[in-house]
């Protein structure tokens, strides 16, 4: 081992240091011959490098790799020459001086080992924070007290540690430390300990439902199962877990719970969700209503009397029953008729489609003056019923060549509240089907404003029937002819588009 490497407090004289290491001799060694002082490690680490080359001497290529070897472990220039002279001469000499140095002659120095054992220097913790110092020969019982100082376990659990950490190992950390079970008074190893904790069965613990007991772990178990005011405990009706302080609470909702038949039918154990279904389906006790009811017949009995019921009130049923088909119908037609009034046009526009043109065109042929009535429709709300007639092969001046179109007024709902006779503009329209993108559509329209002293403007009877020829209406028997309709697109998918629209004042609409 080399020289002593300490913190020193003072830098060591030469003389105290190694030529071959520089540092404080350690188990210093003088050569009588010449005087010089080394460590004895250096010194014989030294010794063993000239026996090597001594040994190759006279292999040149050997030698030379050894001294190659020796050259790079060498610490100093100076050093380093001598050994690469005694290396080519195959002679040891002092590294000092280079002097022939004979082993025999090489003996300790106790007196200047004492010295630099005397030398003063600081602990090598002192950069932990060991503040001693003193001679190096005492270093060793320093460290015998030296908080900073690393030292195993003295319970060989393995772990090396600063001896001012050694109290809180040996309390706290050490896995071999002696620990005491405060509960059962067992002993263990702080490892075992840790494997104890949580099982011992004489801790006091609490009952983990959150009841608020508390007992050794050992009586935990049969607390839970039998005492536990707050353990789960399943229903034995519908087999849901409730907490056991409630379970007596649920039986009087459980759906699976037994009841009675409320009409003491003898049926046994019937579930709660089943009662409702029991006593509408099943329970012959149960009163009920006769079958036609919705037929006026108000009669309740025993379910298991309705048979006889019915077999005794056969005529009176059929009786109630025909009432109420008669009440029925009339109820459809008012349904029907109020849909008839929603489906109407109510603005004084009627836009009328004649679908199979050319079927209905060869009827009116072959039926003379046959006519075709549209939808009845209102000027406004509450106000005109009027209607639009077709002939489809013309009528009058128009019959057999053209298509002729008039409007008629019909008795309405609110006849008494409007002015008489009826006075305003009508227009009506052929429409032009032809796509708007491609032409502009050709509308053929007509036009009048009805003359008050005309019969057929005047208010209407309320026994006018549409079909008389008195209330033909007014319009126009040549409003296109057959010729003309072809063109353009004013049939178009075997249909027509005939349009009547009523002007009417803002103020008679408000």
């Amino acid at each position: 081992m080399p020289g002593f490497d300490y913190k020193f407090l003072e830098k060591p004289k030469r003389r105290f240091q190694c030529p071959l290491c520089s540092k404080a001799m350690r188990e210093p060694v003088q050569v009588s011959t010449c005087g010089h002082r080394f460590c004895d490690t250096c010194l014989q680490e030294f010794l063993r490098c000239y026996y090597t080359e001594s040994a190759v001497y006279n292999n040149p290529e050997l030698n030379q790799l050894i001294c190659c070897v020796l050259l790079i472990e060498v610490n100093t220039q100076e050093n380093a020459s001598f050994l690469s002279s005694a290396c080519s001469e195959g002679v040891f000499k002092c590294p000092e001086d280079q002097l022939p140095l004979d082993y025999a002659k090489i003996y300790p120095d106790p007196e200047l080992e004492q010295q630099i054992l005397a030398l003063p220097i600081r602990c090598i913790h002192s950069e932990e924070g060991c503040r001693w110092t003193g001679q190096m020969k005492q270093l060793q019982s320093h460290f015998s007290t030296c908080a900073f100082n690393v030292i195993p376990c003295p319970n060989r659990c393995s772990v090396k540690l600063t001896r001012r950490d050694l109290p809180e190992h040996l309390q706290h950390d050490c896995p071999k430390r002696k620990v005491k079970c405060e509960f059962c008074g067992s002993e263990f190893t702080g490892e075992a300990y840790e494997n104890h904790q949580g099982i011992c069965p004489q801790e006091s613990v609490y009952c983990e439902n959150k009841c608020g007991a508390r007992m050794m772990r050992k009586l935990l178990s049969q607390h839970t199962m039998t005492e536990c005011p707050k353990r789960t405990q399943p229903c034995k009706y519908c087999g849901k877990e409730f907490v056991y302080d409630t379970i007596q609470n649920h039986q009087y909702h459980c759906p699976r719970f037994p009841v009675q038949c409320p009409n003491q039918c003898g049926t046994p154990n019937i579930a709660r969700e089943d009662l409702a279904n029991h006593v509408k389906e099943s329970c012959g006790s149960a009163l009920v209503l006769c079958p036609f009811k919705d037929a006026g017949c108000k009669h309740r009995c025993p379910k298991m009397a309705v048979g006889r019921h019915l077999e005794e009130s056969t005529k009176s049923h059929l009786t109630m029953m025909c009432n109420l088909v008669g009440r029925q119908r009339q109820e459809i037609m008012e349904l029907r008729r109020e849909m008839e009034e929603l489906s109407v046009s109510h603005d004084g526009v009627l836009i009328w489609k004649l679908t199979d043109y050319s079927r209905k065109l060869q009827e009116a042929k072959l039926r003379n003056n046959h006519e075709f009535f549209s939808p009845p429709f209102y000027t406004h709300r509450y106000g005109y019923k009027l209607q639009v007639s077709a002939f489809l092969n013309g009528n009058g001046s128009g019959e057999g060549s053209h298509l002729s179109i008039y409007i008629r007024v019909l008795p309405g709902e609110y006849d008494n509240l409007l002015e008489w006779p009826f006075s305003y503009k009508v227009t009506f329209s052929i429409l032009d089907q032809s796509d708007p993108s491609l032409s502009k559509p050709q509308h053929i329209t007509e036009t009048f404003n009805p003359d008050p002293n005309w019969k057929n403007f005047q208010k209407p009877c309320s026994s006018r029937n549409s079909l008389d020829e008195s209330t033909l209406g007014f319009g126009y028997p040549k409003f296109i002819s057959h010729e003309e309709i072809k063109k353009r697109n004013y049939i178009r998918d075997n249909s027509i588009f005939l349009k009547a629209s009523i002007e009417i004042p803002q103020k008679i609409m408000a």
